[in-house]
């Protein structure tokens, strides 16, 4: 009861209160159009960032995007040049369109504040726009149908929030060199600094940091194979090892700088956490998996779980396992996850379970995958991370001889391969010899087991695309039953295992 009189009450108080108006400044926005009429140089001080609709007053509108049309064609932009393009319309009480544009004109000053007001004028109607995030918000808590959970409605809300941060930024544009060569030399320090001499982050993998220089911020990594190759294993021993190499220093201003290894996210659409959790304990205990799973194991190997689960424990690595999220919800998540834990790899188990936008999605595969890989590359620059996709290969590898991937392979290869900064295939010719073998006894089967010996154990990792370094094939070692990639030794030869990775 006293919660109804409550809320009664307040109803009746909001009643009294005044109308508010969103905010805006229709005097800043006659400033700027004035300046753009008097001089055109203005519209090059906000083009980058200022949009029509950015401005509250609609004639204010119309007259920005029909003038930065003209601006834009090379002509000039002026009161007796735009009046062609509106009707003898008033837009107040004895006052023309015609008229307007030349007092906008004649009151206005020099163009110095252009950029200022400018800047005042974006800052407002992004104010509008956060009222009316705010507004759907809570319509949306109030009337949501049964099937929109509120973990959905914070997703779509922040998605929202950060598309309207990204938009019409002003602090962009060009940098001196001067800028450049600093950020280039704060690379090589902290390269310098770092374990190995990289100037990315260290993968593990000895021959794969060396042809790469590590994992580098800000590229899209696609690693990419035929079912049963190992690309999951591999991406998960990456994962694993920037995670445990983890070691940061406190900055002046108190945050944390990551100066080897590194907090890692794991987007497993395909697995559950707790599956990719055995594959790390199996690749660290030495005890396969299988066995694992199906509890074949001794006192002796369940200590050794115990044991090697507690060292896991503190390793900033964290795991996401929902199933068929979009690529706006992955993106709110891993700006999420930097917000409050920071992240410095962000790893993504497989690209072809991710959605776009239903737009896209409506216009075709190929041009949602295409939405997917250029706003993954957009969110590596963004976060300034690594982010590696894990991507299937179409069914044409199996119909040649030689089973090596090529970059035509990849499905919907052509945003993949464009999007890229670096393409990697995982290729395991035991995978191939296996299943050919003959009948047992014959001279076929003899030479089968010698080929089999030649390639037991090994890998490739096919670099077929790397903006910044060299292509070429890297050779590593696949423990199969552990499902776990090592650094090449020659004439090495792994113990026979049961099962593939």
């Amino acid at each position: 009861m006293n919660a109804y009189v409550d809320a009664t009450t307040q109803v009746e108080e909001d009643t009294d209160l005044p109308f508010r108006q969103a905010p805006h400044n229709i005097e800043a926005e006659q400033a700027l159009l004035g300046a753009i009429l008097l001089n055109n140089a203005a519209y090059d001080r906000v083009m980058d960032f200022l949009e029509a609709e950015h401005f509250f007053e609609p004639v204010h509108q119309r007259i920005y995007d029909i003038a930065g049309q003209i601006i834009r064609s090379t002509k000039l932009a002026s009161p007796i040049t735009l009046k062609t393009f509106f009707e003898d319309e008033e837009i107040a009480e004895g006052v023309t369109i015609q008229q307007y544009l030349a007092r906008l004109s004649a009151s206005a000053t020099t163009i110095i504040n252009a950029a200022d007001y400018g800047r005042a004028i974006y800052d407002l109607a992004t104010r509008r726009n956060l009222i009316l995030i705010g507004e759907e918000l809570v319509i949306n808590a109030y009337d949501a149908p049964v099937d929109l959970s509120p973990d959905k409605q914070i997703e779509e809300a922040e998605s929202r929030l950060y598309e309207i941060a990204e938009q019409g930024r002003y602090g962009g544009g060009f940098l001196t060199f001067k800028h450049a060569l600093t950020d280039a030399i704060d690379m090589a320090g902290k390269a310098y600094k770092r374990d190995g001499g990289l100037s990315g982050i260290a993968t593990g993998l000895t021959d794969v940091d060396s042809k790469m220089g590590g994992l580098q911020a800000s590229d899209l990594i696609i690693i990419a194979g035929r079912p049963s190759m190992g690309k999951t294993a591999l991406a998960t021993n990456i994962a694993f090892e920037i995670a445990r190499a983890h070691q940061f220093e406190i900055k002046s201003d108190g945050s944390k700088e990551s100066i080897n290894g590194g907090v890692v996210g794991f987007f497993s659409l395909e697995m559950s956490a707790e599956q990719l959790a055995t594959r790390i304990i199996a690749e660290q205990s030495g005890i396969p998996s299988e066995q694992i799973r199906r509890g074949k194991i001794n006192d002796g190997d369940f200590q050794r779980l115990v044991g090697v689960s507690r060292d896991l424990q503190s390793i900033p690595l964290y795991i996401d396992h929902t199933g068929g999220i979009s690529i706006a919800q992955l993106a709110a998540r891993a700006r999420r996850l930097k917000r409050e834990h920071g992240l410095d790899l962000l790893v993504i188990d497989y690209l072809q379970l991710l959605r776009g936008s239903h737009k896209r999605a409506a216009e075709g595969r190929v041009q949602e995958v295409s939405e997917i890989t250029t706003s993954l590359k957009a969110l590596a620059k963004e976060l300034n991370v690594p982010i590696v996709a894990l991507s299937q290969l179409s069914r044409q590898v199996e119909n040649r001889d030689d089973k090596r991937p090529q970059l035509a392979d990849l499905r919907e290869s052509g945003s993949i391969e464009q999007d890229a900064d670096v393409v990697m295939f995982v290729y395991r010719e035991e995978y191939y010899v296996e299943r050919r073998e003959p009948r047992e006894g014959t001279a076929e089967h003899i030479e089968w087991q010698s080929e089999m010996e030649n390639v037991h154990g090994l890998a490739e990792l096919i670099v077929s695309k790397q903006r910044h370094g060299p292509t070429g094939s890297i050779k590593l070692q696949f423990q199969a039953d552990v499902t776990r990639f090592g650094n090449y030794v020659p004439d090495s030869r792994l113990p026979p295992h049961g099962g593939q990775g």
